[in-house]
């Protein structure tokens, strides 16, 4: 028999769904070699302590609806998921996670410009600068 002590105490659907989305992250963002690399040389560069992590986010925004946004965090916020890949501690805000699952992060330097390039299998369409999108 359920009580209302049993219900209460039972996580919601919204909990169940982020924790089975945070189980196998590691293995859904990849960091190519080129991208390490210039994640390193930005914090030597910048002095940033091997201490902070690189937040890798989602917001609302650019030509397609949703922008990406990176940047240095000093600690991770609270209910962020924190993985390191190859030595960089990457923070991913819940909300975040969603959008940039199965993502590959690359750093190009060829003819068109340079710059970090998000190559996320959850993206519909997105602008001709690589910087937004739309599911």
């Amino acid at each position: 028999m359920v009580t209302e002590n049993d219900v209460m105490t039972a996580p919601s659907l919204e909990e169940t769904t982020v924790e089975k989305a945070f189980e196998n992250i590691e293995e859904e963002i990849v960091l190519t070699e080129k991208a390490r690399t210039e994640i390193a040389k930005i914090m030597a560069a910048n002095n940033i302590p091997d201490t902070f992590g690189l937040r890798v986010g989602v917001k609302g925004g650019g030509c397609s609806g949703l922008s990406y946004s990176l940047g240095f965090d000093k600690e991770a916020r609270e209910g962020d998921k924190q993985i390191i890949k190859d030595g960089v501690r990457i923070f991913i805000d819940p909300k975040s996670l969603f959008y940039l699952s199965g993502t590959h992060l690359d750093y190009t330097d060829g003819l068109n410009g340079k710059g970090f390039v998000f190559n996320n299998p959850n993206a519909s369409k997105s602008c001709g600068c690589g910087s937004s999108f739309g599911v």
